[in-house]
């Protein structure tokens, strides 16, 4: 049994990989076992390390220090990567409305761990762990991890807070937003936003205005926001073209157009009669709509492509063919000029078979080259956000610098990059299944370090009157902000119950309660409110927490 003595208990690097590995792997199976219609995923990973911790496993200090911080680092980056295409827009529109709702779900958060410090005498290190549970935030907890150790506190106290939290965390949003759909929303009405719409909408129109009988396409005023694509056009019984900016309507043509559905009721005054042929059903075999187009969904393969304008590329000039809509990320969005194009990028292109293939010739559409990331990219982003997360920041009335740290640093340099990248042409593309494999590599072996350093002394903590405490106060950090900033949404911003419930799961970093929220209300409006205010939110609650570590120390 030497062996397995070796393996297990008596610290190598051999043994700290063996250890790590078994720990994740029962703690990702077990993360899929749903109760009560609840799992807690990956994050299950931590309570196995602190099972595991508790009954005296452990490995060498530094090897641990380096698997956690690693594992953080990469979660973080690779999450920036991911809402990094979304961050920026997520401030447009309604997205400043629902961004200020999530701000105010954080601030009353973070108020209320001051307040209960401060009246309960919970040192505010171990009630900032106690929220990080709370708020189901692990990036938050990494962040304030560092900054402890940075101002040379001990850290110890925050995994323990933030794992006697972090079940109720979880359940407590849950339970929310039950609470605020009975209070709230007990009739049916204002349950889903009266303008629910996908990305994109197509319909059809029979040209009846006299305003715009022959005239260009290019000459035909538009009314402001009401951006549209003109797919196909239909003229008599057998005549069907891709129509140009130099293409002249008559009476009676048919229309394709590609728009969003809130746009519907002015394009029906433009064009003068919409039909009633339903062209959004997903069944729709867009080769047999007519003989003489195809449609196809294209791969944008080749390098050079990443970071153009769509317009600059001339498609309809140069090869005859139509760009109705762009896939991206899940998402869906209209095909307009200035859309800058990112490698993966699907786009849906009509046209006649021949130029369809010089079309697709010319983006690439090859699958197989994309099944290998850029790793330089991915180094190179790496490398940029800890450097970044080094320098030290002077704030006003903070004697000491804020430094963005490993949690910081690089889920700001994702952000950019995956944001900007595409702009100077810089090839940032990780596909879905491989960014979901680096965040959840990152985050299984930093939740396993986590829960291994906690397991010591958490049954200990748990069974004391604090630890019940922590737990209550946990719950109360959960639950009462969502529920003020759910009534502020619904009582002064008039937002439906779909909105609001997404909102709240993403200022709470909560893909569980998503997971609830999207089983309630049919449709996607909880998981767009979601993705809206995640990044900003996860941002701030990176910084808040060292901010307010720091200013402990003034």
């Amino acid at each position: 049994m030497e062996w397995l003595n070796s393996i297990l208990i008596e610290h190598s690097a051999l043994q700290a990989v063996i250890v790590l590995s078994i720990i994740c792997a029962l703690g990702l199976a077990l993360g899929k076992v749903k109760i009560w219609g609840v799992s807690l995923g990956v994050t299950f990973v931590f309570f196995v390390g602190i099972l595991a911790g508790h009954l005296g496993l452990s490995i060498d200090t530094d090897m641990l220090s380096y698997a956690e911080n690693f594992g953080l680092i990469l979660f973080v980056y690779a999450l920036g990567l991911q809402v990094g295409p979304g961050f920026f827009s997520s401030f447009r529109k309604d997205g400043i409305t629902l961004n200020m709702l999530a701000l105010g779900v954080i601030l009353l958060g973070t108020i209320a761990t001051v307040v209960a410090s401060v009246v309960t005498g919970i040192p505010l290190p171990d009630m900032v762990g106690v929220m990080c549970g709370a708020v189901t935030n692990t990036p938050a907890l990494g962040a304030a991890q560092q900054t402890l150790k940075q101002i040379g506190l001990d850290s110890s106290a925050l995994a323990l807070g933030c794992a006697v939290a972090y079940p109720l965390g979880v359940v407590g949003v849950i339970l929310a937003l039950a609470l605020v759909r009975k209070i709230f929303y007990r009739s049916n009405e204002n349950i889903l936003p009266k303008d629910e719409q996908d990305g994109t909408f197509i319909t059809a129109f029979k040209v009846q205005n006299p305003a715009v009988f022959n005239k260009k396409l290019k000459d035909i005023p538009v009314l402001k926001g009401n951006h549209y694509i003109v797919s196909r056009l239909w003229r008599g019984d057998d005549e069907v073209c891709i129509p140009t900016s130099e293409t002249v309507l008559h009476e009676s043509d048919r229309i394709l157009v590609v728009t969003n559905e809130k746009n519907v009721p002015a394009l029906t005054v433009l064009f003068g009669e919409q039909e009633s042929t339903d062209w959004n059903k997903r069944d729709i075999d867009w080769n047999k709509v007519d003989s003489q187009l195809v449609s196809q969904r294209i791969l944008i393969t080749k390098p050079e492509l990443n970071g153009k304008k769509l317009g600059s590329l001339h498609l309809r000039n140069e090869y005859g063919v139509n760009t109705t809509r762009v896939y991206r990320g899940g998402l869906q969005f209209l095909a307009r000029p200035q859309l800058r194009l990112q490698l993966g990028d699907r786009l849906t292109v009509v046209g006649d078979a021949e130029n369809v293939k010089k079309v697709r010739e010319m983006m690439g559409n090859a699958v197989k080259s994309l099944g290998e990331p850029n790793l330089v990219s991915v180094f190179i982003g790496l490398t940029l956000g800890l450097i970044l997360g080094a320098i030290p920041i002077a704030i006003p009335g903070v004697s000491t610098p804020v430094k963005l740290g490993l949690a910081g640093g690089p889920i700001i340099v994702g952000i950019l990059i995956g944001t900007f990248g595409p702009r100077f042409h810089m090839v940032t593309y990780v596909t879905r299944s491989a960014n979901l494999m680096m965040r959840a590599l990152g985050l299984s072996l930093y939740l396993a370090c986590l829960g291994i350093d906690a397991g010591a002394e958490f049954v200990n903590t748990v069974m004391r009157p604090e630890g019940a405490m922590w737990i209550g106060l946990g719950f109360l950090i959960t639950i009462v902000p969502v529920l003020i900033m759910a009534f502020v949404a619904n009582k002064i911003m008039k937002l439906d119950f779909a909105t609001v419930g997404g909102m709240l799961c993403g200022s709470m970093a909560n893909p569980m309660a998503l997971n609830y929220a999207n089983d309630v209300v049919k449709g996607d409006a909880s998981s767009v409110a979601y993705t809206t205010v995640y990044p900003m939110c996860m941002f701030a609650r990176v910084i808040i927490v060292q901010v307010l570590l720091l200013a402990m120390c003034c």
